[in-house]
């Protein structure tokens, strides 16, 4: 559920990670910034995120103002997509995924490419 943010902050990158909290909002963004998705779309792409987190993060993410749901022209279809205030995250959120692509390695771990699936690059 949406958490009532503080009145000030001492930093504002302080300020965009409260914004941010929840450990599924900058994946949702990440494709979000691709293109529209409907939800049943979404809840593919995050095999690991339930249903509840998935709604609670949608809602969390709209009440922000970061992402709209929209009734696709002439159909009972919905999309969720970024808003503009969204829009404007796409340069952190793809240094977000650069950065653990690039450094996955170093900690460990492997990481998918989604995007690059999605983008229908091999």
């Amino acid at each position: 559920m949406t958490k009532a943010l503080p009145k000030s902050f001492n930093c504002p990158t302080e300020f965009t990670l409260a914004v941010l909290d929840g450990k599924w909002k900058t994946v949702i963004l990440c494709y979000l910034k691709e293109r529209p998705f409907r939800y049943a779309e979404l809840r593919k792409l995050v095999p690991k995120l339930s249903d509840k987190v998935l709604t609670e993060r949608l809602h969390d993410l709209i009440a922000s103002g970061l992402v709209a749901r929209r009734r696709r022209t002439g159909s009972k279809v919905q999309d969720y997509t970024l808003t503009q205030k969204g829009r404007l995250l796409s340069s952190v959120l793809r240094e977000l995924y650069a950065w653990g692509t690039d450094n996955a390695a170093s900690f460990g771990v492997k990481v998918g490419q989604p995007l690059k699936v999605l983008r229908g690059v091999p």
